[in-house]
This record gives C-alpha cells, sequence and structure tokens, in this order.
C-alpha cells in the first residue's frame, strides 16, 4: 500500500506525518520505527499519525506520537505545532484544538507565520511526573558526572532539568542515556540541560526519552523555562535557544505554558508500507 506522508520539523526538530482519519493504514509500532530510523527509512524525531478524534470531542484531530523506537509519547509540543500549521491550511482556521493522549492542546496561527501552543498546566508533584519515590521534585536526588541536582516536572511527559554554568563542556550524548533510565524514573525521562544566559534567555539541549539528542524538544523548553522560574534562576517568560533555533516560553499567570515558535514542511511523499514489516 503506498501512502503519502509529510516531513515536517519545528526548529529543527523534525517529524514524519500521516494520515490515518480516512482509514487505518495499519502502523504498528514495529512499522513506525522502520520509517522513523534515518539509515533504512524516512528518518525522523518523532513519528505523527492523525486520527479521528474521539466522539464527541471538539478537537480538530486526533494526534498519535510514536519516538523512534516505536514507543508511544504522550506530549510533544514542537509536533502540535507543525499539526496545527496542516489542519490551518486545511480549514483556514487560526483557532485549532488537538487531541494526545495526554489531553487537548489549543494552538494558534500567529500573522508572521509561527505557532503557539498551550501546552497546560505543568505538573509538579512527585507522583505526577512520575518518580519512583516521595521527593522535591524542586531538588532531585540525582547526578552524574557534571551534572546534579535536576528539577523535574511532567509537561504530559517525565523532564529532568539540569543547570550548568557552561553547557558545551557537558558530554550529553554519553550522560543521557543513563540518566534517562535512571531508576528514579519507572517511565524514563527525558534530560534537559540548561546554561542561563539571562533571565529573560536560555541555552537548552535535550536527550530526548527515546529519541536521544534532538536539534529541539518543545516540551523540554517548557520544562527548563518553569524549572528555572520555580528555582528562581528567571523569569516566567523567556526566549529558549535550543540547536534547531529558538522557541518563546511564556509560563502565564493562570499556570498555563504557551510555546511559540516556527515551523516548516521539508517534502511531501510517498511509501509503500510493506517495504516496512509490521
Amino acid at each position: 500500500m503506498r501512502v503519502h506522508f509529510v516531513k515536517m520539523h519545528g526548529t529543527g526538530n523534525d517529524f514524519v506525518v500521516l494520515d490515518e482519519r480516512a482509514a487505518a493504514l495499519g502502523l504498528t509500532p514495529a512499522r513506525a520505527a522502520g520509517i522513523a530510523d534515518r539509515r533504512t527509512g524516512v528518518g525522523c524525531d518523532q513519528f505523527i499519525v492523525l486520527e479521528r478524534p474521539p466522539a464527541g470531542s471538539p478537537a480538530d484531530a486526533f494526534m498519535r506520537i510514536r519516538n523512534p523506537d516505536g514507543g508511544e509519547a504522550g506530549a510533544c509540543g514542537n509536533a502540535t505545532r507543525c499539526v496545527a500549521h496542516l489542519l490551518h491550511g486545511e480549514t483556514g482556521r487560526d483557532e485549532l484544538l488537538i487531541e494526545t493522549v495526554a489531553g487537548r492542546l489549543p494552538a494558534r496561527m500567529l500573522p508572521d507565520g509561527r505557532v503557539s501552543v498551550d501546552m497546560g498546566l505543568p505538573r509538579l508533584d512527585w507522583r505526577e511526573v512520575p518518580l519512583a519515590r516521595a521527593m522535591d521534585t524542586l531538588h532531585l536526588d540525582l547526578s552524574d558526572g557534571l551534572l546534579a541536582d535536576p528539577a523535574a516536572l511532567s509537561m504530559g511527559n517525565p523532564h529532568a532539568t539540569f543547570f550548568v554554568p557552561d553547557l558545551a563542556a557537558v558530554p550529553i550524548e554519553a550522560a543521557g542515556p543513563r540518566l534517562e533510565h535512571a531508576a528514579l524514573f519507572p517511565e524514563r525521562a527525558n534530560i534537559g540541560v540548561v546554561q542561563v544566559l539571562a533571565a529573560d534567555r536560555l541555552r537548552l539541549r535535550v536527550w530526548e526519552r527515546g529519541a536521544g539528542l534532538t536539534r529541539a524538544c518543545g516540551s523540554g523548553a517548557c520544562a527548563a523555562l518553569v524549572n528555572a522560574a520555580r528555582r528562581g534562576l528567571a523569569g516566567r517568560r523567556a526566549d529558549i535557544i535550543v540547536d534547531g533555533g529558538t522557541l518563546h516560553i511564556d509560563w502565564r499567570d493562570d499556570g498555563h505554558v504557551l510555546m511559540t515558535g516556527p515551523v516548516a514542511i521539508a517534502f511531501h511523499g510517498e511509501l509503500d508500507l510493506a517495504d516496512f514489516p509490521p
């Protein structure tokens, strides 16, 4: 079966998007992992499937997110912005609502072409992250080499944020896999490393759960700003500089976290699902 896909990215965080709203395509975890493989498939940080929203839902579409290993993720801010861009092209509407396993995410198209997504409330209790045992999420008893004393929260997926004086000195590729699988995280975790450049400017790199080091992580940028603000290292609004560009994060007074940034379509293509065994 030949199917159409779209390759997109938000600040370098790239996605393969397929559409199952008209009919199921048999996009199993194994098939998703095969398509996501950068050597033998199309290649992406996350594999995205558009589905019909559940009955009675006001959402424009349901977005299913899989990591390159085929495992399902609860939230992805950059993917949400990309999907909002596609839905805007279909409907012409600037206000969209996208449903995920982590909840409904409102998105808005801005006049300058960027997309803003309301990522909801950060979950700060240790049970919500989740952690394996009771602990103050502002200071975790966790370290690895140059990395120590992270803060944790969930943005629909678990994040641990480390703060360092010199991001360039941190071997994230080595520490990331160990920390992702630390016993403290029963569902693994995304590992963010932040250098505070100013109260409204942070530099971030993220080792993503199930994906590895990516050029951007939208939920990780949200976690970086919220955890920095909780620590008194930043205000509630900041530009987050990632390897692929800049995201603007606003932790509003009502507690919701807004993420704004650019999106781009890299190319459209077709693939034969028979080439990727289920």
